[in-house]
């Protein structure tokens, strides 16, 4: 079996690839780099010269070859190794007949629970009545970002008053019986962060994710030693090396490694056994597509660190158009499929009259 073809495709704000080989097997991927997914696409072109022609069932060979090749690294080539990486563990799982999960070393789990996205951007009861709705369908997690819109001209016990008033309204309101997940979107300095942490604690918050800029393990491992709440970062590293430098630095308690971002189910993989070493459960990013979805949950289900999957709903708006047949998502679980590769077919018809529409990305601006 050979690959005969590379078939990138932006849809909607997605990079997906269709891997084609000589047998009729197609695989299907996605990039991670969201906020610039022509960067990636531009690789996957690069990429095209050495896989075609190339055995699709040689992953980590190809996956060390792209890495490697030109000693060049960052998102945009990890992204598009990601793409294709999932592409060729789909074409490995049909070529098998099996899930990807299951030559991954076999499911540990049959379901995979996820925590709900909620809108954390108005007031109180606007965000007390998005979370209410996500536990009324069944979901036990839910995620916010409890920021207001100007969060950047507030004052710094301004908005420490305001991100405590939104966390303690959902408590309050959900009870014990939900847990939260609060997202800093590396909004605060390092000992905003810390003094957050300390107001945030009486509510008992899942985790505190990315409460500061992600350029340095080392600071982060200092704002994680002392938080008594734990932190999830991640979604923005590659390579198991800056994994394994925040590891060392006691930087996360929950590694958010990006399975379509990190060098697809391969790398992450890797990412996930080497947090298995250092006592650190895994809680996969996924603001994508359901293919990202798909690819996140073989690797839920094959790992034994595994803590919560990030979810943003997907039976409504273009996230309904992608795939031919979703995964079954069963009161706040994702249920593991048992179909052949990651499980799910895009909805290629639908792609096509879907424009390539990127996501816009905004610095917020103080007010001098």
């Amino acid at each position: 079996m050979k690959i005969e073809a590379i078939e990138p495709i932006l849809a909607g704000p997605w990079l997906f690839v269709h891997v084609h080989t000589d047998t009729g097997l197609v695989g299907l991927g996605e990039a991670g780099l969201w906020g610039y997914p022509e960067a990636s696409l531009a690789v996957l072109k690069q990429f095209e010269d050495y896989l075609l022609g190339q055995d699709p069932l040689k992953i980590e060979h190809h996956s060390q070859y792209l890495y490697r090749n030109n000693h060049f690294r960052g998102a945009a080539i990890c992204g598009a190794i990601g793409a294709i990486d999932i592409a060729l563990w789909d074409i490995m799982g049909k070529h098998y007949g099996a899930p990807a999960y299951q030559l991954m070393g076999g499911a540990c789990r049959d379901r995979v629970r996820v925590y709900m996205h909620v809108n954390g951007g108005g007031t109180v009861d606007d965000l007390v009545a998005s979370a209410q709705a996500a536990v009324d369908k069944g979901y036990t997690a839910v995620r916010f970002t409890p920021f207001p819109s100007d969060f950047q001209n507030l004052r710094y016990d301004a908005l420490l008053d305001h991100i405590v008033a939104k966390t303690a309204g959902v408590r309050d309101a959900l009870g014990t019986g939900v847990d939260l997940c609060v997202e800093m979107h590396r909004r605060l300095s390092p000992h905003e962060a810390v003094a957050l942490a300390r107001e945030l604690e009486p509510f008992r918050p899942f985790f505190l994710e990315d409460p500061i800029l992600p350029d340095s393990p080392a600071v982060m491992g200092e704002v994680a030693k002392k938080c008594r709440i734990p932190i999830a970062t991640g979604e923005r590293l590659h390579t198991i090396y800056e994994f394994r430098e925040l590891l060392e630095c006691g930087g996360a308690q929950y590694v958010r490694t990006d399975v379509c971002l990190a060098g697809g189910l391969t790398h992450s993989k890797k990412i996930a056994a080497l947090a298995e070493a250092y006592h650190v459960d895994v809680v996969p990013h996924n603001p994508l597509s359901p293919v990202s979805t798909a690819a996140c949950v073989q690797l839920d289900a094959c790992i034994p660190n595994f803590a919560l999957q990030e979810y943003t709903g997907e039976d409504q708006g273009p996230k309904s158009e992608v795939l031919e047949k979703p995964l079954d998502l069963v009161d706040g679980y994702l249920m593991v499929p048992d179909a052949p590769g990651i499980g799910v077919t895009l909805n290629v018809e639908a792609m096509k009259k879907m424009p390539f529409k990127p996501k816009a990305s905004a610095t917020p601006i103080r007010i001098d």
